[in-house]
């Protein structure tokens, strides 16, 4: 017989996730241009754990790719909480472009590709 559930639980996966992730965001110090007053609101985590890839996300998207790179621009104080929405507009652009212009040999562009992603889970 073939076996066709994970060998973990989901939940127990996404916990090891969740526990991985906010070791990395409080390891982490915000960038120069980062907005030192913007703060966790009271009753939410600073944990990210919409998505673990690193693709292409570009202005015009939605959905789980870009929450997880606005949670982290929150939590390097590059975007305010309020923002992370999981629609990549205006703000969430001008949020990437500092991070990249914080980070070379980044290219601030906007585009979030593999340099990007790997720039915010390592930075």
């Amino acid at each position: 017989m073939i076996r066709t559930t994970p060998p973990f639980p989901r939940a127990a996966r996404a916990s090891a996730l969740a526990a991985f992730v906010l070791a990395t965001a409080l390891s982490v110090a915000p960038g120069a241009a980062a907005d030192e007053s913007n703060a966790t609101p009271p009753g939410s985590s600073p944990v990210c754990a919409f998505y673990d890839g690193d693709g292409p996300t570009a202005f015009g998207d939605q959905g789980e790719r870009v929450s997880q790179v606005q949670c982290m621009l929150a939590n390097r104080r590059y975007l305010p909480w309020e923002a992370v929405d999981g629609v990549f507009g205006p703000g969430t652009l001008a949020a990437v472009q500092r991070f990249q212009a914080d980070h070379p040999p980044l290219l601030p562009d906007g585009r979030v590709g593999p340099r990007t992603w790997s720039a915010l889970w390592h930075a």
